[in-house]
């Protein structure tokens, strides 16, 4: 080493700290740019700021405004149903629908139909009792009463893995664990109707006149569990309930005290419903899922011709349309413009599911249809250029503890969908905040009330959003927010935080 060298050594080193501060120096304003009201509020609950991931940026330029842990995937809860949306308009189109029709190989012969009544499903996410009851009074307008062969179920459109609805959190018998089906019916949910049953009149009862002349006292009310309703019909199906009819004021979540079990005897299966019920909750829908989607679909339609008077020689049963056969009606599916605000104002995991399986319908090579929705998924957003380390999407609905994705990959997907074609349909499918859907009780209080369309996520340790916010100034920005982290449920109102702080035009 040169004596020279030796000698200006200190002026190096100097000159190399200042050239690496100059690096160094986006990220230290980067981080003192971090909303303080943001970080009291991550702190108010112990959310380390490393457990969290931000993406703003104005839709006009896409550049970054706020970026926090950009690049770290983490679980969007129900946000990925957004991947699910940008992925199946993209491919799809807003104007995309599905059909459900009925046909026979038999002949008309009177108010016969000798030979079979085929009802072929789909795929419509959206397909309820009431299109069911549609196609069959269209059936029956035709004078047919007795269907000689079998009623049968064709779901084979949408090829599907096997699915656990008890594999997520063991609650299978709720309706947003219920599995995708080639002939979905009405989410593969009954509804249970509690009408309180008024107090029996026994006007003997009503006073007890007490001797020595006190006044008469008025007899404690007697208190009659309620009548419980089952919807849509399910043919073979019983409903047994053992409520108790208690004192009280209905709480918010009144449900909970309640419990169902699956039933199976001799006649078929069943539901058994039990535990403590107050008047004062008035009349309540309560949904279950208590059946396999084929299961469902083939009670609900053998009940709903039951009580059409329609009378069958054979059986409802699944099989597959194979060979010559007249189709006799159609039943077409609202568009997926419509499908996919239903799927996200609400959050409706059986439709995502859905979806997904109907995007990966022409991905042949596939095991089933949906992992070739997840792949076809991967590739569309490949294609518009968007972020895709750590990129899981499972089943698309966001119900699933291995989904990932990175909040600038949500930013950029946000970004790309604004530039699209289908942006209208895109944005308004998401719900708005302090005005309706999941975000209805949102910036109820706030100037930035009616500003923000966001897709809401929550689920064990997981808060999330993502959207777009108009702020004071008219500009739109693209929204992500991503918590993970065991107090994740308390952070909705951080998330509100940086909603205004967005809104005040920061």
């Amino acid at each position: 080493m040169s004596h020279a060298f030796r000698a200006h050594r200190p002026l190096i080193r100097r000159i190399a700290l200042v050239a690496a501060l100059l690096v160094l120096a986006p990220l230290g304003a980067h981080a003192a740019g971090f909303p303080q009201d943001l970080r009291k509020a991550l702190q108010a609950i112990d959310v380390p700021l490393d457990a969290v991931g931000i993406w703003v940026a104005p839709v006009d330029t896409g550049k970054p405004s706020l970026s926090h842990n950009p690049d770290v995937p983490m679980n969007p809860a129900s946000v990925m149903k957004l991947v699910t949306t940008f992925a199946t308009l993209d491919r799809l189109g807003p104007a995309y629908f599905w059909t459900t029709r009925l046909a026979t190989d038999g002949a008309v012969r009177g108010n016969t139909l000798d030979g079979n009544l085929y009802l072929v499903g789909g795929g419509d996410p959206v397909f309820t009792h009431a299109d069911l009851w549609k196609l069959l009074r269209q059936l029956r307008t035709l004078g047919i009463e007795r269907i000689n062969g079998d009623i049968v179920l064709d779901d084979t459109a949408l090829r599907l893995p096997p699915h656990d609805p008890e594999r997520f959190d063991g609650q299978p018998l709720r309706p947003y664990n219920a599995g995708p089906s080639g002939l979905m019916i009405s989410f593969n949910a009954l509804r249970l109707t509690f009408v309180p049953e008024p107090e029996p009149d026994t006007p003997e009862a009503a006073t007890q006149v007490a001797s020595l002349g006190n006044p008469p006292q008025a007899a404690a009310p007697v208190r009659r569990p309620p009548r419980v309703l089952l919807d849509p019909p399910v043919a073979g199906f019983t409903l047994e309930t053992a409520l108790s009819a208690e004192p009280g004021r209905c709480a918010a979540r009144w449900y909970k005290a309640l419990d169902a079990q699956p039933t199976r005897t001799p006649r078929g299966e069943g539901l058994n419903v039990s535990g403590p019920w107050r008047d004062d909750c008035g009349i309540k829908d309560w949904f279950v899922s208590p059946l396999s989607p084929e299961r469902f679909a083939e009670a609900v339609v053998g009940g709903l011709w039951h009580e059409m008077g329609g009378r069958l020689g054979g059986r409802v049963l699944h099989g597959q349309l194979r060979g010559r056969a007249d189709t006799l009606f159609v039943h077409t599916s609202r568009p997926l413009a419509d499908v996919v605000r239903d799927m996200n104002k609400w959050s409706n995991n059986v439709i995502a599911r859905q979806l997904l399986a109907t995007l990966g319908a022409s991905d042949r090579d596939a095991p089933d249809m949906v992992q070739g929705g997840a792949r076809l998924a991967r590739l569309q957003l490949a294609a518009a250029g968007v972020d895709l380390t750590g990129f899981e999407i499972e089943n698309g609905s966001g119900l699933s503890r291995t989904a990932r994705i990175t909040a600038k990959g949500l930013g950029q997907m946000l970004q790309q969908a604004w530039e699209r074609p289908f942006m209208p349909e895109f944005m308004s499918s998401m719900a708005v905040a302090g005005i309706d859907g999941t975000a209805r009780k949102r910036l109820r209080n706030s100037g930035a009330r009616g500003t923000a369309h966001i897709k809401t996520g929550t689920l064990n340790e997981v808060r999330a959003m993502a959207g777009y916010v108009v702020d004071q100034h008219g500009r739109r920005h693209a929204v992500v927010m991503m918590v993970n982290h065991p107090n994740a449920g308390a952070s909705h109102a951080a998330q509100d935080v940086l909603l205004e702080w967005v809104w005040e035009g920061h």
